[in-house]
């Protein structure tokens, strides 16, 4: 509703009230329900509800083809890590062909080294460490069942039990009949995660302007926008993750170690490998540390491992987190969890591995749409994406002209 005392501008004496009342609103009449408060609050709901619904049908959808979404997903990430790498090698003068093929052959390396040694650390302890693991479970038990505080044995199996089907929860697993099967979908996963990865760091600029394509104008520097800081959120995440993820298992390993805990290798392992799911991860291996400590020196060095692994974990949480991630991870700690949760119910360890990442880029790109970080958009910003987005198009775009840094075509005010 106009201001009614606001006189229209050059308007003669006795007509100054005009424009306002042809522009003000017309009446509620008394046959519109929806037009009170309790119908744009249906109205509101209605919308809310038919976006849940189409994004449940776009979760079902994909769920039916996780053979291609989870090795895309994969490709991305680690394209996105080692990307900087790729265009680094670009700008000094490396053709593009030999520096994809150099960085495509350097993180398959070092991806084939890191899982080499992880199967061949936990393998040949693997039995001793369930051993191990089931015997301080069942000390842990037997101790609660007895002792001060009354606990039914009934609610500890339940607990139990919902705990193992929260973790082995996986509509990813659901269609694999038998061994073969899932052996086959994992090969074929491997596979096709390779070659999606390898065209992820040849034709990455290509790539994204092919999908730039219905955006212009504003659009088209939001859009980039997102695209940059999105990849520059999964590389980061990446590479912090695994820095934060060698430093913890270092750490723990050491003090296993120096303890005399057997099974202190393929400890540190799980303690690596759990650090790529936060705050669940951390805690699942900090466990599985106490209960061997148990088991092999008593209740005392399990309590030093404890102490250990909170320290660990303290000085990682407001130390090298924030040092390390910087702004790749700015999100808070509930929408962590929350994401987690889903993550491993829709899609098991892997949905609780790549949920994090998705959910902090999802977050990075509503922030950079809205241009929160990188200010007003300005003509000149939308000339200079738009030339960008042709360079992308041919292969000759940021990433390989020497001196242009990632983002640099979005311009801060």
């Amino acid at each position: 509703m106009l201001n009614i005392f606001r006189r229209t501008k050059g308007a003669p004496r006795g007509e100054e009230y005009r424009e306002v009342a042809v522009r003000a609103d017309p009446p509620e009449g008394p046959g519109s329900p929806w037009k009170d408060s309790l119908g744009r609050a249906s109205t509101r709901a209605a919308q809310v509800l038919l976006i849940l619904v189409l994004g449940s049908i776009v979760i079902f959808g994909l769920l039916q083809v996780t053979l291609v979404v989870i090795p895309l997903i994969i490709a991305l990430i680690l394209a996105a890590a080692i990307g900087p790498l790729v265009n680094w090698l670009r700008r000094k003068g490396w053709p593009s062909a030999l520096a994809t093929a150099f960085s495509f052959l350097l993180l398959l390396g070092v991806l084939g080294g890191v899982i080499t040694g992880i199967v061949f650390a936990v393998q040949s302890q693997a039995d001793e460490l369930v051993d191990s693991a089931t015997q301080g479970f069942d000390k842990i038990y037997d101790f609660i069942i007895s002792g001060p505080i009354p606990v039914d044995e009934q609610q500890i199996a339940d607990a139990q039990e919902w705990l193992i089907d929260f973790a082995t929860s996986a509509t990813v697993g659901a269609g694999a009949v038998t061994g073969i099967t899932a052996a086959g979908e994992f090969l074929t996963g491997a596979v096709l995660m390779v070659v999606i990865l390898f065209f992820f760091l040849k034709d990455g600029d290509k790539i994204f302007a092919f999908i730039l394509r219905p955006f212009k104008g504003e659009r088209l520097v939001k859009a980039r926008r997102v695209g940059i800081h999105g990849l520059e959120t999964l590389g980061g995440y990446v590479r912090g993750t695994a820095i934060i993820a060698l430093v913890d298992s270092v750490f723990i390993g050491v003090a296993l170690f120096w303890l005399g805990i057997p099974l202190a290798l393929p400890l540190a392992v799980i303690v690596f490998v759990g650090a790529f799911i936060p705050i669940v991860g951390a805690t699942f291996a900090g466990a599985l540390a106490a209960l061997v400590a148990l088991v092999s020196d008593g209740p005392t060095t399990a309590l030093i491992v404890i102490v250990v692994v909170i320290a660990v974990n303290q000085i990682e949480g407001n130390f090298l987190q924030p040092v390390v991630m910087g702004r790749s991870l700015s999100v808070h700690a509930l929408v962590i969890l929350v994401a987690l949760t889903a993550g491993t119910i829709l899609a098991g360890i892997v949905g609780a591995i790549l949920s994090v990442p998705l959910a902090a880029v999802t977050w990075s790109a509503i922030k950079s749409w809205n241009g929160e970080e990188d200010g007003p958009i300005t003509p000149a910003e939308i000339k200079r994406a738009e030339i960008d987005t042709k360079a992308d198009a041919v292969g000759r775009g940021r990433s390989s002209r020497p001196g242009r840094r990632i983002g640099s075509s979005i311009a801060k005010p």
